[in-house]
């Protein structure tokens, strides 16, 4: 069974880079991994990918040593599941708002006695039996755990969540947040900004990873700077379009 590279980065203090996934063709995350990415997300919330084209995108990122992460749709057991079954290096959970919260993603991610995750052997995450029958403590200790905090009511709790155990990362949604502040979009506003930053160091304090989505490299430097040690640049099809524009631009201005 693998090893969690992307795990143990982030334990050791690490900057990692990686980006959303909305293509569901294998190639992409090969070339996101030959790129030198970190990781990848494979967006089952706002993307059309459905279970078996992320199987196939999780077989692609393995190939170029690429670790993928699996955002499911909401915090639910059988999405949280079928999400790590497929061979995910670990989830993202959109929403979360409590400690409650937290604590039912830890219970959907990890076997007993941690959790309550739903057990069989017959998985590409059990090698479809190969990996024997003794998994579930390895599992258990490599899968990844992040958590969105996206908005007012997810930083008001935010000591809470941050002291729920098994969770690896917390990601702050700058667009979702500004929604929230009643600026939507407005991710550079100083209320964001601020209220991010103090984010950061609270999640930093509590011996977690830090996390968030950045727009472009100087926002995505500005981050790393902060103490944010999981940054998703963009997503593959907003950089496809971006060089596109940038191609046609280049040979009719």
């Amino acid at each position: 069974m693998r090893k969690n590279q992307l795990k143990r980065k982030l334990k050791q203090g690490e900057f990692t880079l990686g980006l959303f996934v909305n293509c569901a063709y294998p190639a992409f995350m090969e070339i996101c991994g030959h790129a030198g990415f970190d990781f990848a997300i494979i967006d089952m919330e706002h993307g059309p990918l459905h279970t078996l084209g992320a199987e196939d995108l999780c077989r692609a990122a393995d190939c170029v040593g690429l670790a993928p992460v699996i955002r499911i749709r909401k915090n639910d057991g059988p999405q949280i599941q079928r999400a790590l079954d497929i061979g995910s290096a670990g989830i993202q959970v959109p929403q979360i708002e409590t400690k409650a919260d937290a604590e039912a993603v830890v219970r959907g991610a990890k076997y007993s006695p941690i959790g309550s995750r739903g057990l069989s052997f017959n998985t590409r995450a059990g090698n479809y039996t190969a990996a024997g029958t003794n998994i579930t403590d390895r599992l258990n200790e490599e899968s990844l755990v992040v958590v969105h905090v996206e908005g007012t009511r997810g930083i008001e709790n935010l000591e809470e969540i941050v002291s729920v155990p098994h969770i690896d990362v917390i990601f702050l949604g700058p667009y979702d947040l500004s929604q929230s502040l009643g600026i939507p979009g407005q991710v550079r506003d100083p209320r964001v900004i601020d209220l991010m930053k103090s984010a950061v160091q609270t999640i930093r304090n509590a011996g977690k990873a830090a996390g968030t989505f950045a727009d472009n490299p100087e926002t995505a430097k500005q981050w790393r700077d902060a103490g944010v040690q999981y940054v998703a640049l963009g997503v593959d099809v907003a950089i496809f379009l971006r060089a596109c524009e940038a191609l046609v631009k280049a040979v009719r201005s």
